[in-house]
């Protein structure tokens, strides 16, 4: 069977790459209001070829005042485990277009790249999948799986009504699994498993003290100046070695293991290259990690923003009634936002600052997320990258943070491979956004190996 589904692969590409430019050519933009009519006509694009490729129930779903999300399932494959395809069809604006080579929504091959807004993030990759379903369905009439679509059109503006959505529908999307192709791989013929994200959780300080801002002759030293208050409380937040020095914040931290910190050498950068390319004296982080691991696998707590006391040209002599800092902690497993933050709330009530209020609002969550290595769906995916690339994937955790990718395991209670087909340098959010055309080949035959691979895993009963 996955012969003759890679072989119509092959004989069909050309076809299919024509079938990708039409998608390209719809300026499917979710962030601009004047693109509403493209949104529409992009998920009935997406709707028509999830058709043609064979999928039932083909539905074009309303969210709670967004674009529709595009469901389809082919549910054939008694006693055999069920794949959600997550993926996205809208895309960022184009802006600036003086800086593109080649008009955006006009795609253009070059070089054997595909060079169009979208095209690596998402619809290129989203595309991949529903060619994969098309391939089995016309050469074996069956797939070796079940399979789900949920193909959203918010993810470029933060999935702001796909949590809802998916509770909502959570029988309906229920799956054994859920993968998505909306990384990189380490670099072009390199695959790479993203296993982990981490989360968020965003903060506003806020410093009070007299009624109004005060005559620093008349009340200085004999009134608390709250931006003396603040950073007296901002330098408390982290010890000597670069922790922080929250009570409780490290305790729901997973220790990285063995296997996770060898294979991160791999793909870690050069630490040295880093500091002269950032033109700073020194690197400085928790110690007893790398910079890799510093960025990626363990949590951190940064002032992003500090405000108080007049900013005009010049020195005003006051005592500012008010100060602020914003502060941001970026979370791994199994951190929770609500938690780090009560953390943090008490570690401030903790400390004494006679004559002010403070007072915390919280303001982002996101939750981390992580699929361990050893995973059975994991091992099936790294195994498909193998057969195809000729070399095991490495591992790799982002410092950023998709917090729908955590919703959809969660709420699914399912495991979520992040199997990428991106490379790096492919521009996406940026001018020249462009996909290489050999992971068009690539991507659709780790696919159609990692549904063979997963049909011998027996999932058991959920709880």
């Amino acid at each position: 069977m996955l012969e003759s589904v890679l072989t119509h692969l092959q004989a069909h590409k050309q076809t299919h790459i024509e079938e990708l430019k039409q998608f390209l050519r719809i300026p499917s933009v979710s962030a601009l209001a004047q693109h509403v009519p493209d949104m529409a006509r992009c998920a009935e694009w997406v709707a028509a070829s999830l058709r043609e490729a064979g999928l039932e129930h083909v539905d074009i779903m309303p969210t709670d005042g967004g674009h529709p999300v595009v469901y389809a399932d082919w549910l054939h494959a008694p006693g055999k485990p069920t794949v959600l395809v997550y993926g996205h069809y809208d895309v960022q604006p184009a802006d600036p277009l003086e800086l593109w080579e080649t008009p955006p929504f006009d795609p253009v091959i070059k070089d054997n790249k595909l060079y169009a807004r979208g095209s690596t993030d998402d619809k290129g990759q989203v595309l991949l999948y529903i060619k994969v379903v098309e391939a089995f369905l016309k050469t074996a009439g069956s797939l070796p799986v079940n399979v789900k679509f949920c193909i959203e059109g918010e993810e470029e503006i933060a999935s702001k009504h796909l949590p809802a959505f998916i509770e909502k529908h959570q029988e309906r999307l229920q799956a054994d699994t859920i993968v998505l192709s909306d990384t990189q791989m380490q670099s072009l013929g390199k695959p790479a498993l993203m296993y982990g994200l981490r989360g968020l959780a965003g903060f506003e300080i806020t410093v009070d003290g007299a009624n109004s801002d005060l005559h620093s002759g008349l009340f200085g030293g004999a009134v608390q100046n709250p931006i003396h208050a603040l950073t007296k409380l901002l330098s408390s937040f982290h010890d000597e070695e670069g922790r922080v020095a929250v009570k409780g914040f490290y305790d729901r931290v997973l220790a990285l293991s063995d296997k996770e910190r060898e294979s991160f050498k791999q793909v870690a950068p050069d630490e040295n290259k880093v500091r002269t390319d950032l033109q700073v004296s020194g690197l400085y982080g928790e110690q007893g990690y790398s910079f890799y691991e510093q960025t990626t696998s363990r949590p951190t707590l940064e002032i992003t923003s500090v405000s108080g006391g007049f900013q005009g040209e010049g020195i005003k002599p006051i005592i500012p009634n008010r100060a602020s800092a914003k502060i941001a902690c970026r979370l791994v497993a199994a951190q929770q936002p609500e938690e780090i933050m009560d953390a943090v709330e008490a570690h401030i009530h903790a400390q004494s600052f006679p004559g002010v209020t403070i007072q915390l609002d919280r303001q982002l969550y996101g939750n981390p997320f992580i699929t361990p290595i050893d995973e059975p769906v994991m091992v099936a995916a790294a195994e498909a990258y193998e057969a195809t690339f000729g070399e095991w994937p490495v591992y790799t955790r982002s410092g950023g943070s998709i917090p729908i990718i955590e919703v959809l395991g969660r709420v699914l209670n399912a495991p979520v491979v992040l199997m990428g087909f991106g490379v790096p340098g492919e521009n996406l959010h940026a001018p020249n956004e462009h996909f290489h055309l050999e992971n068009w080949d690539n991507g659709t035959a780790t696919i159609a190996r990692y549904w063979d691979k997963l049909s011998a895993i027996s999932f058991g009963e959920k709880v």
